[in-house]
C-alpha cells in the first residue's frame, strides 16, 4: 500500500457493494450482485484508491493470465475527478501490463474521452483492422 494525495493506494479488490456503488456512480452499466461476486475474485490484478474508507477510484485487468489481458472498471468518484487519480490507476495498472508475456494482447473499451487518458500509456484505436464488438445481453440491474 502508497498514499499519494492523501489517499492510500492499494492492490487489493473492493467489496461488492463498493464495486457496484462506484460503477454506478460513474455512469458504467449496471451488473448483478452475483455476477460481481464471482467476477471480482478472478480479477488478474486490481487497483483501489480510497480517502479512509471511502472508495474513490479503482481499476482492474482480466483475462487469461497469458495471452489476453483486458483493462477494464478504471473509474473515479466525480467528485474526485480532474485531480489526476485516473492516471495513478492507470500508472499502477501499466507497472502491472508490462511484467506480462511480450506477445500478450491487451484490450480496453474506451468510452467517451476517456480515450485521451488510455492514449498516455501507449493505447491505440483498432480501427480500420479491427473493430471493437460486443453481445449486448446486459439487462437493467434494480436495486
Amino acid at each position: 500500500m502508497d498514499r499519494i494525495d492523501g489517499l492510500v493506494v492499494a492492490h487489493t479488490l473492493p467489496g461488492v457493494e463498493a464495486y457496484l456503488a462506484l460503477r454506478q456512480e460513474v455512469g458504467l452499466s449496471g451488473m448483478s450482485v452475483e455476477g460481481a461476486a464471482v467476477g471480482l475474485p478472478r480479477s488478474l490484478f486490481a487497483v483501489t484508491l480510497y480517502e479512509q474508507e471511502l472508495l474513490v477510484g479503482m481499476g482492474r485487468v482480466i483475462g487469461d493470465g497469458g495471452c489476453f489481458f483486458q483493462v477494464t472498471d478504471i473509474a473515479v468518484k466525480p467528485s474526485y475527478q480532474g485531480r489526476g487519480y485516473g492516471k495513478i490507476i492507470m500508472g499502477e495498472i501499466s507497472a502491472f501490463l508490462d511484467t506480462v508475456p511480450k506477445q500478450a494482447y491487451i484490450s480496453l473499451i474506451a468510452d467517451g474521452e476517456a480515450y485521451r487518458l488510455y492514449a498516455q500509456y501507449g493505447f491505440v484505436p483498432v480501427m480500420p483492422q479491427s473493430q471493437g464488438m460486443f453481445l449486448p445481453r446486459i439487462v437493467p440491474v434494480t436495486g
